[in-house]
């Protein structure tokens, strides 16, 4: 007979050490904390500006937070829905509305509309998580979708959708279900929020699949003003509608959604940003500094292009995104 693997083997006991800590031994019930994490099903207008990327049709799980039914998730199951459900132990559905989307650090918030009974779980700190660190990833569908896992990188993730992180965590294997997936510490308590599915977990471009977790400490400065306002109370930072991506020390576009200020002044797929406001940039984390610090929405972006072979510099005014989207669903 072969031997389990040690790290395997490892994650097994902590998986059963934290199972046994949320419920006793002697109890042959689902542990507690798991009924805090839920299914959500969200709809989406056909029209939205995230249709045709993410569906109509989205489900993904959710965590209750507080004790008046606030659930947080990942930002991108619930982003212009237009319908949110919340499906708890045994079928039983919810529906929920939108307290917030914060782009910034890419979560949702939305709470439900009737109470449902369910004991929040309370939030940890990701800080302390180094690499190595185990965990508990878990999504909706009970002890069967809880996955033990180890913390395998803590740094920068910086995305095409105009999206970056200080110190995501990266965590391996990958689980199936990671979107809004929670990530718990060894003390139960709630660290992260599934977000991604990447191929180079450890290290940027070598093999080694896991996933990305946002950690909770990106959410305590701001959940304050999100269930207040909707929204974080420093400025929104500025838009252009630019998707970009990096290879070979170049920043190239990749996409310009239709009405962004990007496509409206006339910059296309294959263009390759030289600079921001003046700095060079060949990197995602360089191009996003540089327009990050240029000013808040609405202030005016330089940008340097080589089009082919030509270089030109185009003048555009940024915006606000939830202007974007607003404008969308005529509720601007």
């Amino acid at each position: 007979m072969r031997a389990a693997h040690p790290a395997r083997s490892l994650l097994q006991a902590f998986l059963a050490a934290v199972l046994a800590a949320a419920a006793p031994a002697a109890a042959a019930e689902t542990p507690a904390f798991l009924s805090a994490v839920l299914r959500i099903d969200a709809k989406v207008p056909a029209g939205a500006r995230t249709a045709a990327a993410l569906g109509t049709d989205r489900r993904g799980t959710g965590v209750v937070i507080d004790d008046d039914g606030l659930v947080l998730t990942i930002g991108y199951l619930v982003l212009e829905a237009s319908e949110i459900d919340l499906v708890l132990d045994g079928g039983r559905r919810v529906s929920a509305s939108l307290v917030a989307y914060d782009h910034d650090t890419g979560f949702g918030l939305v709470r439900a509309d009737r109470p449902l009974g369910t004991a929040a779980l309370p939030l940890g700190e990701s800080a302390g998580l180094q690499r190595g660190s185990p965990a508990l990833a878990a999504s909706y569908g009970g002890e069967d979708a809880v996955l033990g896992v180890y913390v395998v990188a803590r740094r920068r993730f910086a995305g095409w959708w105009e999206y970056m992180l200080d110190r995501a965590i990266f965590t391996a294997p990958p689980h199936p279900l990671f979107g809004g997936a929670a990530l718990l510490d060894r003390d139960g308590r709630l660290v992260g929020i599934g977000s991604l599915a990447v191929p180079d977990a450890v290290d940027p471009g070598k093999a080694f699949p896991g996933n990305v977790f946002v950690p909770v400490d990106a959410l305590k400065p701001v959940l304050g003003d999100l269930i207040a306002d909707g929204r974080a109370a420093a400025p929104p930072r500025p838009w252009l509608g630019l998707y970009p991506q990096a290879a070979l020390g170049r920043v190239f576009v990749v996409r310009a959604p239709p009405d962004g200020p990007a496509a409206r002044a006339g910059i296309a797929e294959g263009d390759v940003v030289l600079g921001v406001a003046g700095t060079p940039v060949s990197t995602l984390p360089e191009y996003y500094g540089a327009l990050w610090s240029a000013g808040p929405a609405g202030t005016e972006i330089a940008l340097d292009l080589l089009r082919g072979d030509r270089k030109t510099t185009v003048r555009l005014r940024s915006i606000d995104r939830r202007d974007w989207f607003a404008a969308a669903s005529g509720n601007r």
